[in-house]
């Protein structure tokens, strides 16, 4: 029988991955900081291992961000068992709180751009597209 991941865990793996890539942290680098091989972090990215508080901690340390960041997105409001799932499986997902491809290259390409005048003005333009786009 196959071991289907925790969908907390899946959901924590999927923000380390999207926070590691926006930093430019390879799986290889962070696994080194950690103590890890690049596959251990593989296994934490998919949601097949699950990560534990004292790891949560040092992810927070490398990564820069509270551990609430590895949560965002999770509803923790109760629901109804779907079929075949333990209550300890029930979690809705807040899709609007996901980040995309899109948005981690954007963002990866942002942080390199020198100046913060230049900076402004790119977030200038966004706002601008989408207020056009909103008429």
């Amino acid at each position: 029988m196959e071991h289907k991941p925790n969908p907390v865990d899946v959901h924590v793996g999927k923000r380390l991955r999207e926070r590691r890539s926006v930093l430019g942290i390879t799986q290889e680098k962070l696994g080194k900081e950690l103590g890890l091989t690049f596959q251990q972090v593989q296994k934490y990215e998919r949601g097949a291992n699950r990560v534990g508080a004292s790891r949560l901690f040092q992810l927070c340390r490398i990564l820069e961000v509270a551990p609430q960041y590895f949560f965002d997105g999770l509803s923790w409001k109760k629901s109804s068992p779907a079929p075949g799932m333990s209550d300890a499986d029930q979690v809705l997902f807040n899709g609007e709180k996901e980040m995309t491809r899109e948005v981690m290259k954007l963002v990866q390409a942002f942080r390199k751009i020198p100046g913060e005048k230049a900076r402004q003005g790119i977030i200038d333009l966004a706002k601008a597209l989408a207020a056009d786009a909103k008429k």
